[in-house]
């Protein structure tokens, strides 16, 4: 039996010019409420597929970068990734931001799946990709906003990182669990009010 689903009843579109970094394309579309027939406007923030990717060397060590992020105010540390660029596949992608953000490539490449990055008002997925064996092939190619350094760890470091709350970002962590076991069942931190 098919469920009743918001039917869309148009879009409008804010205008975003102006804006430094557009990642996002903003739209506001106007849904019906199956279950009462209101109607309601939604945020959608439009966007390229992403990737994230998981880069591991002949010797076992983890390709991570440092980055400052303005959205949190300070630097991380998590696997490389980024938009996948019109008329790319996610794995061109992978391979080209791996290669800017790091000077690593070539390698093994297997696809692990997607994740909805946050269906809530997103549109896009991010694709994960683990790449064995890759090599250092140059140096950075970072564009003029980004900032970058390169870690190697081990995959005890790697754990220890995420287990210590060093590892937070939440598409990092999830390409991260496809390779590697994390944490233990059930995983806590300590609360501390910031």
């Amino acid at each position: 039996m098919n469920k009743p689903t918001w039917g869309r009843l148009g879009s409008r579109y804010v205008n975003d010019e102006g804006n430094d970094l557009i990642l996002f394309r903003t739209r506001y579309d106007r849904m019906r409420n199956p279950r009462n027939s209101r109607v309601a406007e939604r945020l959608v923030l439009e966007s390229g597929d992403w990737v994230n990717i998981v880069a591991v060397t002949p010797t076992g060590e983890c390709v991570m970068v440092r980055q400052f992020r303005f959205g949190v105010g300070y630097d991380t540390l998590e696997t490389p990734g980024g938009m996948v660029d019109p008329g790319e596949n996610s794995l061109v992608a992978a391979q080209r931001e791996l290669l800017e953000e790091t000077g690593f490539g070539a390698g093994t490449w297997t696809y692990l799946g997607a994740v909805e990055p946050n269906p809530a008002f997103h549109d896009h997925l991010c694709h994960h990709w683990l790449a064995t064996d890759v090599e250092k092939l140059s140096e950075l190619d970072l564009g003029e906003g980004e900032h970058i350094t390169v870690d190697l760890l081990t995959e005890a470091q790697v754990v220890a990182s995420v287990r210590t709350g060093e590892v937070k970002h939440a598409l990092a962590l999830s390409v991260l669990s496809r390779v590697y076991a994390l944490w233990p069942m059930p995983f806590t931190h300590e609360f501390h009010e910031d």
